[in-house]
């Protein structure tokens, strides 16, 4: 324990400064600045060394968080990337892009702000960039096996490294004309700046990761070629099927996904040329749901200057302070303010919407009315409707599965009643050989997830293909996935 009276002399929890709204809503850089290295040591110095680090349950990859935070405080910028990288292959995206359940599980977090466990993570590994110690890990020796990845997102990409380092050959498969999933066109850039996709995924390919763009499985290639092909496929295409709204009024010009949204303004960061962007620019903007990548959509409006930007989100709004029913150390539902909510905008909660209102087949106007709850089911309360003014509404309403892309037609691969590619106790699902992780077998869910899912992928990929394996599984499938192999 690097000073076992740390949070003792600094209960105070500070976390990284944000570059200030009207600076940052002129471009698209990241909103965070670097941390001031006095200040990151003095945080990580209020880690306790608990006996029993409840942080390790709260975080799927089972980081060791106490030992790179004790050796954050003790200036050991190598070691302490060591043992991040032990846990987890990508710690500059899950410190940027994970709503950290670690600082839920925090001990210290009982009855003091909880350790900026997040902020640590992400200064480990920006610094050991930035100092060179990142180095790519090729193999000593390869087995002679392929294996194909469908997917580059966090989960496909881990697959990919932790097979390649086994010493297997691995493809990963992209339909996107750039790697990277929705990290590269789902996450906006004042989240994540794309250098740090680029470099890992530099990383990768030294270390022999092949990567094929523009490629979609089941048109350019089908599953069943895959198949032939390679010793081992992975399902990693995400959860990527949007969920509707089947109200009066969708089919107006106006009416959009959120995805659909954010993956073209980021093709347009990026420097694409986008025909007929979806843009928010001079408009009223309404964001039917209130969750990240609503709060994604709020930011990238923002930037386009849209005249105004109204969240609705059709449940309560969540308590500031824990729930009796969400006691430490579970993650809980709370009020969250995001970079974006401070950047101006309106939220509302209890709001249901009722119908999309336009003239001429182009949108209008977005009419709401009180959320009220009968039967245990929210619906709009009669006498209570009104309008907004409305030129652009983004659907912000979650994902409902995978896409299926012939994959059940070309490979005999089942999904469950969620949407969700089904898969075993090892990840596989009924078509020996096929594998699925990620989002794509779990339903949509966090980063954090999907990259422990990757390297408990591999290690059954591996486990299937040699025999044995070293590769570590810090997690297993939900069960709901495996009762439906199993029935």
């Amino acid at each position: 324990m690097a000073d076992p009276r740390g949070f003792l002399k600094v209960r105070e929890r500070q976390t990284q400064p944000r570059r200030p709204v009207p600076v940052r809503i002129m471009d698209w850089k990241e909103v965070y600045e670097a941390q001031e290295q006095g200040v990151l040591k003095s945080q990580a110095g209020r880690c306790m060394d608990c006996g029993i680090p409840f942080c390790h349950q709260g975080c799927p990859l089972g980081n060791l968080i106490p030992e790179w935070n004790d050796l954050t405080f003790r200036g050991k910028g190598r070691e302490a990337i060591e043992r991040l990288h032990a846990t987890n292959n990508f710690p500059e995206f899950t410190g940027r892009l994970c709503p950290a359940p670690c600082e839920s599980s925090c001990v210290l977090g009982i009855n003091q702000p909880p350790v900026t466990i997040k902020q640590v993570e992400v200064s480990i590994a920006d610094q050991a960039f930035e100092n060179g110690f990142v180095e790519p890990h090729p193999p000593e020796r390869l087995t002679g096996r392929t294996i194909a990845v469908v997917g580059s997102g966090p989960a496909g990409l881990a697959v990919a490294q932790q097979l390649t380092r086994a010493g297997h050959t691995v493809a990963v498969y992209e339909r996107d004309d750039r790697i990277g999933g929705l990290l590269r066109y789902g996450i906006p850039d004042f989240k994540m700046e794309k250098v740090h996709l680029e470099r890992r995924l530099d990383q990768m390919r030294a270390e022999g990761t092949r990567f094929r763009a523009g490629v979609e499985v089941g048109r350019d290639i089908s599953w069943g070629q895959l198949k032939r092909r390679y010793d081992a496929v992975v399902v990693a295409t995400g959860a990527t099927v949007p969920r509707d709204l089947a109200i009066p009024g969708r089919e107006l010009d106006g009416v959009h996904f959120a995805m659909d949204y954010l993956v073209q303004a980021n093709r347009v960061v990026a420097g694409d040329s986008v025909e007929d962007q979806i843009s928010a620019e001079g408009k009223h903007v309404v964001i039917l749901g209130g969750g990240d990548t609503g709060a994604d959509c709020l930011g990238t409006a923002h930037r386009h200057r849209a005249a105004s930007v109204t969240t609705l989100a059709i449940g309560q709004q969540p308590s500031s302070e824990r729930r009796p029913d969400q006691p430490w150390p579970t993650f809980p539902t709370l009020f969250d303010i995001a970079s974006a909510h401070e950047e101006g905008g309106e939220r509302r909660y209890l709001a249901s919407t009722v119908e999309l209102v336009g003239d001429n087949g182009t949108l209008r106007a977005i009419k709401v009315a009180e959320t009220e709850f009968v039967d245990g089911r929210r619906v709009p309360k009669a006498g209570t409707e009104r309008e907004i003014p409305a030129d652009l509404v983004l659907l912000s309403l979650g994902f409902t599965g995978a896409e299926p892309a012939g994959i059940t037609e070309q490979v005999e691969a089942e999904f469950d009643d969620r949407g969700n590619v089904a898969r075993d106790g090892y990840y596989m699902t009924n078509t020996p050989g096929v594998f699925a992780a990620g989002d794509a077998g779990r339903g949509q869910s966090l980063i954090v997830w999907a990259i422990a899912e990757g390297r408990a992928c591999a290690a059954a990929v591996d486990q299937w293909l040699m025999g044995s394996t070293k590769l570590p599984a810090p997690v297993a499938p939900s069960d709901r996935s495996i009762a439906v192999l199993q029935s």
